[in-house]
């Protein structure tokens, strides 16, 4: 296994534990028991049915009622929960009963996975703020002063902008071809659930525009909040240069040295990718069963798709073409970032690993790595752009029993644009985007519910395809950059 190359590893921990999830899922993700002891204080006796796709919790109270529960992710009626949180909040007892007896052995097994491997995102997580902070500083320091961080800038929002729009182009083309909201299959309009609450679109890029002026520069690095670790290292390390002379050194002397042991740590850690990827993907697969896609197959189609084109033709072009490299090659260097982001469905989780690729494997200086790739985890979501643009028509398919006119499609890519980079750094950013898209075209906002039920496999696809964009970006901004540099020393060479 250690001869093996990196990437080779994760894939198998990667079949692995998909494998595992799939046995577990198959032979013991179905559990049926009936309980008259150790019952909450009031409760005689219990039944409880659970499996993958619905779940039934039956007790009887000392007065001699019976009380039935359901947990169904794809419930059409209201008085049911969708989710286990959901049932706790609708049914406490029905919710301690559920836990204590009722959950198979295919969830539990599949929940302790999830612990195991999420201690493997915690040590990325660990090194993620250090590195952050020591890279940038040395990747600014290297670019000489802010017409460099400038320029460089300007390319990194460009290919940004610009990658997002294609990506939710080619989601709308998906769902206008593919039509899953008025598929015999798909789901009716009258779906509950999910988080009804947003701010206006404009709160929601304001406060990104508050996050470029921390309050607090040492809370950001807690929380942590990335948009304004960003934003005040690279005003530290300009006002650095700015000053110059020996604090220009010292601060260097002092980015390099962290930034060199931070890369070891991050090393030492990579090697444990398989092992946390093997352990997360079989969470996945032990806990989601078929049935949750069958009813969205269509739906689900549509984004994967979409997500394939983006990732498979349009971003290897855009790398053959303006980066100049083999977009083969490059996702072969690329490979141990994708397979964890997929893994983990965490780009933030995986920018210590994507950012150890880029550098170690794929060539790219650490000026361009440390700058594109901590601003692209942050407001740069391809995927998720794309996703939410498809999400919302297919919801408004089922809501009208028709496709929307063109214009309100613009009126979905305009707003999916914006907040794409506008809710990258709030929690549930794909909720609250959808939300925001949804009351752009007037939708209830309560039908984000329907799809809520198959959203962690397609969170995984679009991660991976948020981390490779960023990462076809840092090739993109490398070459660029580069030719900057050629073209300037070509004309002094011919002014002297």
């Amino acid at each position: 296994m250690r001869n093996l190359a990196l990437h080779w590893q994760i894939l198998i921990g990667m079949v692995a534990g998909t494998l595992l999830g799939i046995g577990l899922n198959l032979f013991f993700g179905t559990r049926e028991v009936s309980v008259t002891q150790a019952l909450p204080a009031g409760i005689v006796s219990a039944h409880v049915i659970d499996s993958s796709a619905r779940t039934e919790i039956r007790y009887v109270k000392s007065s001699g009622d019976e009380v039935l529960r359901v947990l169904d992710p794809l419930s059409r009626q209201n008085d049911e929960a969708r989710s286990v949180e959901a049932l706790k909040s609708l049914d406490s007892v029905a919710y301690e009963i559920y836990q204590a007896h009722g959950v198979s052995l295919a969830k539990r097994v599949g929940l302790w996975c999830k612990r195991i491997g999420g201690l493997f995102l915690r040590m990325l997580q660990m090194v993620a703020v250090p590195l952050i902070v020591t890279s940038l500083t040395t990747g600014i320091l290297g670019l000489g002063g802010s017409e460099g961080v400038g320029r460089m800038f300007r390319r990194t929002l460009i290919y940004y902008l610009t990658t997002s729009l294609l990506a939710i182009c080619t989601g709308l083309l998906m769902v206008n071809l593919i039509r899953p909201g008025l598929g015999a299959g798909a789901p009716p309009a009258g779906v509950a659930g999910g988080d009804s609450h947003a701010s206006s679109l404009g709160d929601v890029l304001f406060s990104q525009l508050e996050a470029l002026i921390p309050s607090n520069p040492l809370g950001a690095l807690v929380a942590p909040d990335f948009l304004s670790i960003i934003a005040f290292t690279i005003a530290f390390s300009l006002f650095t240069i700015r000053i110059g002379g020996t604090v220009l050194e010292h601060v260097r002397t002092a980015a390099q040295v962290g930034f060199q042991v931070m890369m070891a740590m991050t090393t030492a850690i990579i090697h444990l990718a398989p092992i946390g990827v093997f352990f997360l993907i079989a969470y996945v697969t032990a806990t989601q069963g078929a049935s949750v896609f069958q009813a969205l197959a269509w739906y689900v189609i549509a984004v994967a798709l979409g997500l394939c084109i983006h990732a498979c033709i349009t971003l290897p072009l855009i790398v053959k073409f303006f980066a100049r490299r083999s977009p083969i090659e490059f996702a072969k260097a690329m490979s141990p970032a994708l397979l964890t982001a997929f893994s983990s469905a965490s780009s933030n989780g995986t920018l210590p690993l994507t950012m150890s690729s880029v550098e170690t494997r794929a060539g790219i200086s650490n000026r361009t790595g440390s700058f594109v790739l901590p601003l692209g985890a942050t407001i740069n979501m391809d995927g998720t752009a794309l996703y939410e643009a498809v999400a919302v028509l297919f919801i408004a398919q089922m809501h009208h029993g028709q496709n929307l006119p063109l214009s309100q499609q613009i009126i979905v890519a305009f707003t999916a644009l914006l907040a794409s980079v506008g809710a990258a750094g709030i929690p549930h950013a794909g909720l609250v985007m959808m939300v925001i898209i949804l009351q752009a075209v007037n939708l209830p906002v309560e039908l984000q519910g329907v799809i809520l039920a198959v959203d962690r496999v397609l969170d995984m696809a679009r991660t991976a395809v948020n981390v490779w964009s960023d990462a076809c970006g840092c090739a993109v901004v490398e070459s660029l950059e580069n030719r900057t540099t050629s073209d300037s020393a070509a004309m002094a060479g011919a002014t002297n």
